[in-house]
């Protein structure tokens, strides 16, 4: 783990839920970041919910702003990691950003991964939101964003952002019946592609840098084969349940996992704004050093035009 990584984090480098946040959810004063950019500091924090082993990783600016706070979600194999960039982007701004890492994964407490699934996920995501001050922006990536519709039908948001978001069952077609056969208990980055050569992976996701591949790759963790197995038979989503909030997914032209096309028929469903990058895959869209800014500056423009 590098030094940006410990400072993230509070200073230790301690991993699943033992770092130095008290185990009663207690936010004290993290270190202070300057965002060379902006020039404006950035002040680093965390929460452990220690009921459910979850660590959130929390930016905050320097001064409290009236802007709602950001909840993100992050998909398959993921974690609090795969939004640096967008921390980073969003808290000088006067966003602040919690981002939850879900059970077993990243910096949240070891667990049993053939006893987790897709509900298990959403109920890590809604304990998460009840720590938040008030309704909050939730973004979710990939799998992420499914997630992030089963938190909106349970609890007060104030805004969806989507970004190439797994599809809810009404829009999903039937899986072909040997892939959800024969998915395994648990998987790891071999199952989405991400096993070969960096030079290989590089080639298919020309938006990220080599550094960036590497990086995923590193970060990749283990995933629960049951919530991947649930997420490909369809999870319900009734609209009637979702707030009349401010909706906007973004779709990758060069996603190979959740297509732009894909992401496109969800706005729709949703009513929703449309946002398509052509130039930009899976990851690209969210940690690629490269293409990143472009995502995050469409995002702060919608927020903005809604006054969160």
């Amino acid at each position: 783990m590098d030094d940006h990584e410990r400072l993230a984090v509070g200073g230790d480098g301690a991993r699943n839920g033992e770092g130095p946040a008290s185990s009663d959810g207690h936010e004290g004063g993290g270190p202070v970041a300057i965002d060379e950019r902006h020039s404006r500091p950035i002040r680093k924090d965390e929460r452990v919910i220690a009921e459910r082993g979850l660590y959130v990783e929390i930016w905050l600016p320097e001064r409290r702003s009236r802007r709602r706070p950001l909840y993100l979600l992050h998909g398959e194999l993921g974690g609090s990691w795969l939004w640096h960039r967008y921390l980073g982007f969003f808290a000088p701004r006067g966003w602040e950003g919690h981002a939850l890492n879900l059970r077993a994964h990243y910096w949240s407490e070891t667990a049993d991964v053939d006893g987790l699934d897709f509900d298990s996920y959403v109920a890590d995501a809604v304990a998460g939101a009840a720590h938040l001050s008030r309704p909050p922006i939730v973004v979710g990536h990939g799998l992420g964003g499914l997630i992030a519709l089963k938190l909106a039908e349970r609890t007060a948001t104030s805004a969806l952002v989507l970004i190439s978001p797994a599809l809810p069952a009404p829009l999903l077609p039937p899986p072909p019946a040997h892939v959800v056969r024969l998915m395994p208990r648990q998987y790891r980055r071999e199952l989405l592609g991400w096993d070969g050569p960096p030079p290989s992976i590089q080639r298919q996701n020309p938006d990220l840098s080599m550094t960036d591949v590497l990086r995923v790759q590193h970060m990749m963790g283990v995933e629960s084969g049951a919530a991947r197995r649930q997420m490909l038979e369809g999870v319900p989503v009734d609209l009637a349940l979702l707030p009349p909030v401010p909706r906007l997914v973004i779709g990758g032209g060069l996603d190979r996992l959740f297509p732009a096309d894909d992401s496109e028929r969800l706005a729709e469903w949703l009513g929703a704004d449309f946002q398509p990058f052509g130039a930009h895959s899976h990851y690209g869209l969210v940690i690629g050093e490269a293409g990143f800014e472009q995502v995050a500056e469409t995002i702060r423009a919608f927020l903005e035009s809604h006054r969160l």
